[in-house]
């Protein structure tokens, strides 16, 4: 029989781990991408003579990445240098107001106690071990698994795990839940902020989201390149393995044809590139528009404008800073975080957003450079896109807005050598027909993680793979898409010799999603 020609549609994290593990199986791989090189999200931008990490920034769940290579014949530590992170991430409300999170739980915790009080650290402890708790109930059945419905869901964990599945509080908001463990409302808006690494509102996210909390604690690692150096590492590996990548390749549409099912991609200069098979990396919400012709639009549904994820504005700056001392991974907390995301359920940016900065030419130290150095500085926006554009006196005034709040906490940006800001509707320009949502539809409500589509669709030969699909957001979670999308394509076409889905083995190690 013939090799089976697959084409895959985008080069971000889950468009290259499937393409790796296709190539890897044998078949016929082109990768096709409208930008110039690798990554999607994983993107840089060049600032003043250097490159600054535009996107995700925190690498977690290392475990995902080892077994990927693992499965095809490479070694993760060979080609990507990574360096654990000891300080998680500083938190700051105001000047003097300063905590730490580490990678030792209990400096954790002692932090906690000196900042909030023995109760609080008390609380603390009773939070990881439940965010532990639900990462465990949900490791197998959910984040390894294809998408399960409810019902699934509740055979795949089985009589004995249905007591499990209740005490995570499906049915909860995680603010509401994390009431049950501190009182501090600077320690519940600290572990609040976790919905926002899927673009959710702590204030409407199901309880069980506080898994990125056991995620965290599991190991943080610094990235040696950034993430836009794992995309090319990847990239290179699938290379290896036979893939072809084609850049700078805009896909207009898939090819269906009736009695033949799927025949290639049409390309937006009138080039037809043959295939038996699809993987389509792009936004689910794209599909659903429209934008790869009719007949995939009916195989994906679309997504509300209203159940959109957050969007963000992002500056990458290189410049002189004094004052707080920067590690990696920072986070600036407004006065009141309820307001904060009424704003931004009311479709407006914040007044008095929170902060985070991405120092990255730092580690855990934090004594200061002196040089210019390269920062991402990012508030979460509304996902608006081009239906309503931020007017450039927005984008001044949220500039102001988000200097004014590193200002409280002693940071000043001293000398700004250059900036490149991004918001959402550029983020549309870059993701089309997702109105600059930048996680797919939004975690809201317990129902919300089993509203994303699943790898396979209702066009045969179609599957899906990305961040706005099962099992969600962020850069680990998406590449375990790819894997679930090219395991589903290679288990449809009964091939044999590579590990499936249902084959995996848990692995002792744990980790987590990105940021913001």
């Amino acid at each position: 029989m013939a090799t089976k020609r697959v084409a895959v549609i985008g080069a971000g994290i889950g468009g290259l781990v499937a393409a790796l593990r296709l190539a890897h199986a044998g078949l016929d791989v082109t990768v096709l991408e409208r930008a110039a090189g690798p990554g999607g999200k994983m993107r840089s931008v060049p600032v003043e003579g250097s490159r600054v990490e535009a996107g995700p920034t925190v690498f977690t769940m290392r475990w995902v990445f080892e077994e990927i290579f693992s499965q095809c014949g490479a070694d993760l530590s060979d080609r990507l240098r990574l360096h654990p992170a000891s300080i998680l991430a500083r938190h700051a409300w105001g000047d003097g107001e300063r905590l730490d999170l580490f990678a030792d739980h209990d400096a954790s915790a002692e932090a906690i106690r000196a900042f909030a009080g023995a109760r609080e650290e008390d609380g603390y402890r009773r939070f990881c071990a439940r965010a532990a708790e639900v990462y465990g109930t949900l490791e197998r059945p959910f984040i390894r698994g294809e998408r399960p419905s409810p019902i699934d869901l509740g055979r795949r964990v089985g009589l004995s795990g249905l007591g499990g599945l209740l005490r995570i509080q499906p049915f909860t908001t995680l603010w509401s839940a994390l009431g049950d463990y501190f009182r501090d409302p600077r320690l519940r808006q600290l572990f609040g902020r976790y919905a926002t690494y899927c673009g959710s509102s702590p204030f409407e996210a199901p309880a069980t989201l506080m898994l990125v909390a056991h995620v965290e604690s599991e190991g943080v690692w610094h990235v040696e390149g950034g993430f836009s150096r794992l995309a090319a590492v990847i990239a290179d590996l699938a290379e290896e393995r036979g893939a072809r990548f084609r850049y700078n390749s805009h896909v207009a549409g898939i090819a269906v044809e009736n009695g033949r099912g799927i025949v290639g991609l049409d390309l937006a200069d009138g080039e037809r590139i043959p295939a038996d098979l699809v993987v389509a990396n792009a936004d689910a919400a794209a599909l659903g528009k429209g934008l790869f012709g009719a007949r995939a639009s009916r195989a994906v549904g679309a997504v509300p404008p209203g159940e959109r994820s957050l969007s963000a504005v992002t500056l990458c700056a290189k410049a002189r800073i004094s004052g707080f001392p920067l590690v990696r991974h920072n986070v600036f907390f407004s006065r009141d975080y309820a307001a904060e995301f009424a704003e931004l359920r009311a479709g407006r940016l914040p007044a008095d957003p929170t902060v985070y900065v991405c120092a990255q030419d730092r580690a855990d130290d934090d004594s200061a450079l002196g040089a210019p150095e390269r920062l991402l500085c990012l508030v979460n926006a509304p996902a608006l896109g081009l239906e309503r554009p931020l007017d450039p006196m927005e984008i001044a005034r949220c500039e102001t807005n988000l200097r004014r709040k590193l200002t409280q906490s002693g940071l000043t940006i001293e000398d700004s050598l250059g900036t490149v800001t991004t918001d959402p509707a550029g983020f549309e320009r870059l993701f089309p027909a997702t109105g600059g949502a930048l996680y797919g539809r939004a975690s809201h409500g317990w129902m919300a993680s089993f509203k994303r589509p699943g790898a396979r669709t209702a066009l045969p030969g179609l599957y899906l793979a990305g961040g706005s699909v099962h099992p969600g957001p962020g850069v680990p979670m998406a590449a375990q898409s790819g894997r679930i999308a090219a395991d589903s394509l290679l288990d449809d076409l009964g091939t044999t010799g590579r590990a499936s889905i249902r084959q995996w083995q848990k692995t002792a190690t744990s980790g987590g999603m990105s940021t913001p």
